[in-house]
């Protein structure tokens, strides 16, 4: 078979809470008896045995007959199925994975998983303490927790793509704001005549203030719909970029049409404003 082969004890299950689907997981007898019985994920079961019940099957793993501990007829007995995990990194599809007792063979590194209910990182010299006075001669590496261990070993890469393009995208999202507000500040300068000879045939300022804010907000309101049909399709260019999240996102919509309300918002309102405030016949010589 292809796929990942994990070796552990019958507590590994209940410590990650891995759910059964079908069966059972390896209990203790089996796991110091080393017997030959597996415990295989949905994926495995799927690809492998399609809509056969895998239950009582028997799957041979030629991989253990190259290890440096090679052994005879490797040969399992699937007692049980659990829920896919993560088991190649967090952005790549489930791979098909069995777990076999680890007392078949004294290959490979081991390791410890303990759940913990505060931080298991206080627990770490008790931890040693309790190893070493089992064996003095085990030795102990990457003492962490397993938090600690992802983000150093999954998430690091992606935590450095997230920050990089998070600040090009506040740059960028300040630029555009400063950029509306100039487009809109520059087309309300250009109303001023027409301001000052609605105030001089008696139009009272809200009346101006309310008619500034409505064109302002009509030619925003068409930029963002023009804008966010551009992005939805700009989208597919990067759609192989982002994971666990949908490409359109909402709520990062509406803070991007947030920012841009309120900067288009400004523009209209404050050189309206101050237009509203001077002498009329001094805003109809303006140009």
């Amino acid at each position: 078979m292809g796929g990942a082969v994990s070796a552990c004890s019958e507590g590994y299950f209940p410590t990650l809470r891995l759910k059964v689907l079908r069966g059972r997981i390896l209990d203790a007898a089996e796991v110091n008896g080393a017997r030959k019985v597996a415990v295989i994920n949905q994926t495995l079961a799927r690809k492998f045995f399609g809509a056969a019940d895998p239950i009582g099957q028997r799957i041979k793993v030629k991989t253990l007959e190259t290890w440096p501990e090679p052994m005879k007829d490797p040969t399992f007995e699937v007692i049980g199925i659990v829920a896919d995990a993560k088991n190649r990194g967090i952005q790549e599809p489930t791979m098909p994975e069995m777990f076999l007792p680890y007392t078949i063979t004294g290959f490979a590194e081991r390791g410890i998983l303990i759940r913990t209910v505060g931080d298991p990182l206080l627990m770490v010299n008790a931890l040693q303490k309790a190893i070493w006075a089992t064996d003095r001669n085990v030795g102990l590496t990457l003492i962490g927790s397993l938090h600690d261990s992802m983000r150093r070993i999954s998430y690091a890469a992606q935590r450095f793509g997230l920050i990089l393009l998070g600040v090009f995208a506040g740059v960028g999202l300040i630029l555009l704001g400063i950029g509306v507000f100039s487009v809109m500040a520059y087309a309300v300068s250009r109303q001023m005549h027409e301001i000052g000879l609605r105030m001089a045939l008696g139009a009272r300022p809200g009346d101006v203030l309310r008619m500034v804010l409505a064109r302002g907000t009509w030619l925003l309101g068409a930029g963002t719909v023009a804008g966010l049909l551009v992005s939805l399709v700009a989208t597919r260019l990067i759609a192989s970029q982002i994971w666990g999240v949908s490409r359109f996102d909402p709520i990062t919509l509406i803070g991007v049409v947030t920012v841009l309300a309120l900067a288009g918002g400004a523009a209209c309102y404050f050189p309206s404003r101050r237009a509203t405030r001077v002498d009329p016949m001094i805003v109809l010589r303006y140009e």
